[in-house]
């Protein structure tokens, strides 16, 4: 598009309805809808999409839960528009699921601020609050019947639990966008051009069980032979924050189950755990010293007879690192619109992971925008207003191409 195109589009985005954002915003995290259980919020945003004229002909609930290991009740929510003017099409997403602290959220306002009313919930404004962008984005262009170029809007589940929507979803029905953008966490004037990889960790310790009482030498603690491990990967810096030379990334074993009874010598344990480098040469070497201190610990601890536990270790990798270069069309397109609502530009890399790893892995660069939610996954998160309206004029200037 020429400058004086741009400028014409831009003086016909009138004000945004602020009220029908801010609405839209605590309604859908309201929704209870953590990862696989997205069904609710993908009924409620088509709901809103079908009252404002949206053909329902353009609105499609792909079956990527069918494809993902974690199954689920529904697929991505992905709507593809013809554009009223020729250009290249573009592609607005935020993912549907929270974290399973969100479920009972109760968000209300105080201010310029929303928190949940309940204060053992999070708020759900990760990811509802960038949801809520995309969806006003279509909603303000239906309204104020503004002109645009072909769009897909694209809200893919799972994001939280592996990016499974964005790592499946079939892209020949995302109609091939050149232009992507998607939100996710932080400030409206803030975008994300990279992120980290991460390696899912699957431990499964086997143990020989004995009564702990009677006869405790004639068993393998599982339990002994994780903590070895851990104990082992912490002492030497292979767990937690990892900095080793120049390379650095971050590990953690979060899950750990195993054991029935105090009086068995518990003969399994199984464990989850991730590691984290953006540097992916770094990150294997990650796998390698965890599968290591695993395997060294099952070998160094036997029973009276001699015998020993065993260990199976695997490793998927959850997502790709990804940095984009500041001079990638979405990157400088995200960063003219920041300008033009009257903000400074930022861009950073995250630490995290982003259903931009899988759109970029695949072939489609993808800049993420902030939407204004802070402290996420925790009880103290919440959503800036100011940040989130800001968030939706970029979404629908980015949108419209204005």
């Amino acid at each position: 598009m020429t400058a004086h195109r741009i400028r014409d589009s831009a003086a016909q985005v009138h004000a945004l309805d602020t009220k029908a954002a801010i609405d839209r915003a605590l309604r859908l995290m309201a929704i209870r809808g953590k990862s696989c259980e997205e069904g609710a919020v993908v009924g409620q945003i088509t709901d809103e999409l079908l009252a404002a004229g949206v053909p329902k002909s353009v609105i499609h609930v792909d079956q990527v839960h069918q494809s993902s290991p974690a199954g689920g009740e529904t697929g991505n929510l992905i709507v593809t528009l013809p554009g009223t003017r020729r250009a290249p099409r573009r592609l607005l997403m935020a993912h549907l699921d929270t974290v399973p602290l969100c479920v009972g959220c109760r968000p209300v306002r105080k201010g310029g601020v929303v928190h949940s009313a309940d204060p053992t919930t999070a708020l759900g404004a990760d990811d509802r609050s960038g949801a809520a962008v995309v969806l006003t984005a279509i909603l303000e262009i239906l309204r104020q019947k503004l002109p645009h170029p072909p769009l897909t809007l694209f809200w893919p589940v799972q994001e939280e639990i592996g990016l499974y929507g964005a790592r499946f979803v079939k892209l020949a029905q995302l109609g091939n966008p050149r232009l992507c953008f998607n939100w996710d966490g932080g400030s409206a004037g803030t975008a994300c051009i990279g992120a980290t990889g991460a390696y899912d960790l699957r431990v499964e310790v086997q143990g020989i069980a004995s009564h702990a009482g009677v006869h405790p030498e004639g068993g393998v603690s599982a339990i002994v032979v994780a903590a070895l491990a851990i104990a082992d990967l912490q002492h030497n810096g292979w767990h937690g924050l990892i900095v080793k030379g120049r390379s650095s990334g971050t590990s953690n074993i979060g899950v750990v189950a195993g054991g029935e009874a105090t009086n068995v010598v518990t003969p399994h344990v199984a464990l989850r755990g991730e590691v984290r480098s953006h540097d992916p040469r770094f990150r294997q070497r990650l796998v390698k010293e965890f599968r290591t201190a695993f395997e060294h610990a099952a070998k160094s601890l036997a029973n009276d007879a001699g015998r020993t536990g065993r260990v199976k270790f695997t490793a998927d990798l959850k997502y790709e690192s990804f940095r984009l270069s500041e001079s990638e069309p979405c990157v400088q397109e995200s960063l003219r619109v920041i300008r033009d609502v009257g903000l400074t530009p930022v861009t950073r890399i995250s630490n995290g992971g982003l259903d931009a790893n899988w759109l970029s892995a695949r072939g489609l660069p993808t800049v993420t925008l902030g939407s204004g939610q802070h402290d996420v996954h925790t009880v103290n998160e919440t959503l800036n207003l100011e940040d989130y309206l800001n968030g939706c004029r970029i979404g629908l200037r980015l949108a419209v191409g204005a």
